[in-house]
């Protein structure tokens, strides 16, 4: 009897939610300090390390993100950024944000 193998391609799951960002300081879940200017975020469940891609569904620029943090915790969000990889997808002034979230 012949041994055959099924490979599978990892296919990544996206998450399709509302972004925000968050300033402030000290110390993330993580237990790295907080810094506004590095593309990292927070993230309910995604194991710290994580890096996904955050797609604005409006304008379609995407950022890629380290996750770092634990959040948000706003109903139908599902991640924060920091300022820095917000701005990346849309002035800071918008706020909140529809986005696609993908882990690479």
């Amino acid at each position: 009897m012949a041994a055959s193998a099924v490979l599978f391609s990892p296919v990544a799951s996206a998450e399709t939610c509302k972004a925000s960002y968050y300033t402030g300081g000290g110390t993330t879940a993580s237990g790295e300090r907080f810094d506004p200017n590095k593309l990292t975020g927070a993230h309910k469940t995604l194991p710290f390390g994580t890096r996904v891609k955050v797609k604005n569904r409006s304008n379609n620029k995407t950022v890629t993100i380290r996750i770092n943090d634990r959040g948000p915790f706003i109903t139908g969000r599902c991640v924060d950024l920091t300022p820095r990889a917000f701005k990346a997808l849309a002035p800071l002034s918008q706020g909140v944000i529809n986005v696609t979230v993908t882990k690479v």
